[in-house]
């Protein structure tokens, strides 16, 4: 049964429409990402969860029951906002403690709540210090923990990690991943961030112009994305997309065709079963590869079904320490291959690639949906 249901939702400001029919479902203990660029509409959708923004039309159900309408108070759900929101006038365990004084819990109770959710945090060495002596690691822990002591149905997180530098979001993502994994308290969490968005969640929203693009989990998002959009959005480096043609092979299956400069036109076999792919033959299609499934052939999966070779010219490299990654030009298109961090290939060479069919999908370029 599903803890966190949004049915037909649509926010709309004057004759403006900011969301546009959404509909998600997500587990009690699930962590669900809404995942877009800017203006995307997923903080809208966030504060509408929050009670935050009145909603035009559709529901909005915490475990079975609806909290349209109700103010934010009565919905059960903490939040923690990009900006921390803290009280600078107060000690950390001041701004932990200053809902629990407000609903009038017992002060044996509100230390109680405070030390287990400073343990928790790592922030017990911080409770008599003001906000303004704190790092932005450390006030993020603060507005967590404030909200951590709630106890609510729901934790609603808005881009909590954008205001971090580089390393210091990598380790708060990975405490607020050990965070749920100890409390298995269904959350919420907006970011544009796609990394944070795959390494966190147990179900991701793509959402674009207010459209839900595609729902389901990091690996159906990354590995069967629904179309051109989610395809090019989930993923660093992203998915390579390029322009193709199918065309029928002399052993009666399909295979690719993609233009290479100054030399033939690559032609790769299609894997077998790819019954939906029968239809565009003869047509162009664009092609899609993660770049980790163009490899050098020495790096290639040997699980893999459906492997194919061919010489493609190198044109710049990028050693990145674990791995090298190897930009060539494939369908009119620049093509970012993964290889060994050995691979030991050189720009202006014409260097022979493994190409793992068994990860490529292919899509309608007129429509831009996936059709295998």
């Amino acid at each position: 049964m599903s803890f966190l249901k949004i049915s037909n939702l649509r926010k709309s400001y004057g004759s403006i429409e900011i969301l546009k029919d959404i509909n998600i479902e997500i587990e009690k203990g699930g962590f669900l990402v809404l995942v877009g660029p800017s203006g995307c509409g997923k903080s809208t959708l966030l504060n509408a969860i929050a009670g935050l923004e009145p909603i035009t039309s559709g529901d909005i159900a915490i475990n079975g029951r609806s909290v349209e309408g109700l103010a934010p108070s009565q919905r059960d759900i903490a939040m923690v906002f990009q900006s921390y929101a803290l009280y600078p006038n107060m000690t950390v365990a001041g701004n932990i403690a200053f809902g629990m004084e407000i609903r009038k819990v017992p002060k044996e109770e509100r230390e109680r709540a405070i030390k287990e959710v400073a343990d928790m945090l790592q922030i017990g060495h911080l409770l008599d210090r003001k906000p303004s002596q704190l790092s932005g690691g450390q006030r993020q822990r603060v507005a967590m923990g404030r909200a951590l002591v709630r106890h609510p149905q729901v934790f609603l997180f808005d881009e909590p990690l954008s205001n971090l530098d580089a390393k210091l979001r990598v380790d708060m993502r990975t405490e607020i991943k050990r965070l749920h994994q100890r409390m298995k308290t269904t959350i919420v969490y907006v970011t544009h961030d796609q990394i944070e968005a795959m390494t966190l969640a147990t179900k991701i929203a793509v959402l674009k112009d207010g459209v839900l693009q595609q729902f389901g989990t990091p690996a159906e998002i990354y590995n069967r994305p629904a179309n051109i959009f989610v395809a090019d959005f989930m993923g660093s480096p992203a998915m390579n997309l390029l322009n193709a043609t199918l065309e029928s092979s002399d052993t009666g299956g399909l295979q690719v065709s993609l233009d290479r400069p100054n030399a033939a036109a690559l032609k790769l076999p299609v894997p077998a079963g790819n019954n939906s792919l029968t239809s565009y033959a003869g047509k162009k299609v664009i092609f899609g590869i993660r770049p980790e499934a163009l490899t050098d052939p020495d790096g290639a999966d040997r699980k893999a079904k459906s492997l194919a070779e061919g010489d493609c010219p190198i044109e710049v490299v990028e050693p990145a320490g674990s791995d090298t990654f190897a930009v060539t030009k494939l369908g009119g298109k620049s093509v970012v291959a993964r290889l060994r961090a050995d691979a030991g290939i050189q720009p202006g060479q014409s260097t022979r690639l493994a190409f793992n069919l068994d990860k490529a999908v292919f899509f309608d370029p007129e429509s831009q949906l996936r059709i295998a």
